[in-house]
């Protein structure tokens, strides 16, 4: 794997640079193929705690974990433990599709781009139950007027139309409090 750290209100030493290595290093043991995945590390502080965000772009995923500590230390762990339970829920997924497809085409099997790239390990068995379905009609407007849509509603996300790009796009409350906006490529 190869690491691109960065600190924003704090100074990336030696040590947190290590301890990240070593910590998130461990995730490589789930990646079968050879290549490195380029892992993109931020840490920041803000009001005393530390944050750290983990990116790591696969073959047709991507791996996102974040998490707040008072020790940057223990926001590391955090972290590292929440990207293996993303790493074993994919693989969940994709075992469990795979074996639905196998019985579906009688012994043939198609290979994934994620199948290959993660290695055996202990299946979990995650069910998703999805509890409710709504459907609404998208009106035009722009990503200000969504966002005004979205707190009137109380909501923290907010599925629109862009009027500028004639796009579904949805925009969110992150957790510091700002906006985000998700548009498709």
């Amino acid at each position: 794997m190869k690491f691109n750290i960065r600190g924003e209100n704090i100074q990336v030493t030696a040590a947190l640079r290590e301890y990240v290595e070593k910590k998130v290093g461990r995730l490589e043991k789930y990646f079968e193929t050879e290549q490195p995945a380029d892992v993109q590390v931020t840490m920041q502080v803000h009001r005393g705690e530390g944050t750290i965000e983990v990116t790591i772009p696969l073959n047709g995923v991507i791996l996102r974990a974040e998490e707040t500590n008072e020790d940057m230390y223990a926001a590391i762990d955090l972290v590292a433990e929440k990207l293996e339970r993303q790493i074993r829920k994919h693989k969940t997924k994709l075992m469990r599709k795979l074996r639905i497809d196998a019985t579906n085409k009688v012994g043939q099997r198609e290979s994934t781009p994620v199948a290959v790239m993660l290695a055996d390990t202990d299946e979990e068995d995650v069910d998703i139950n999805i509890v409710r379905t709504k459907r609404f009609d998208l009106k035009p407007m722009d990503a200000q007027e969504a966002v005004m849509q979205m707190d009137m509603l109380g909501h923290s996300f907010f599925v629109f139309q862009n009027s500028d790009t004639n796009d579904v796009s949805v925009v969110y409350r992150r957790n510091d409090g700002r906006y985000g906006l998700i548009e498709p490529k």
